[in-house]
């Protein structure tokens, strides 16, 4: 079972149009290659800040 959510946000044409450069660049779809730079932001945020428990996180 699929239990990804859907999460659309804006984003200037411009800079979608460089992103798809990037994304084609690195081998991966603009969603994947969103995807990476979220996870390595947390992996980065994490490591500066402590595992975050998401358990005590408030969600939406």
């Amino acid at each position: 079972m699929d239990n990804r959510r859907h999460f659309g946000f804006r984003i200037e044409p411009d800079t979608l149009e460089k992103l798809h450069c990037i994304a084609e660049y690195e081998g991966r779809s603009v969603n994947g290659h969103v995807l990476y730079l979220i996870r390595q932001d947390i992996r980065r945020f994490e490591k500066e800040h402590g595992k975050i428990d998401i358990s005590e996180a408030q969600k939406p």
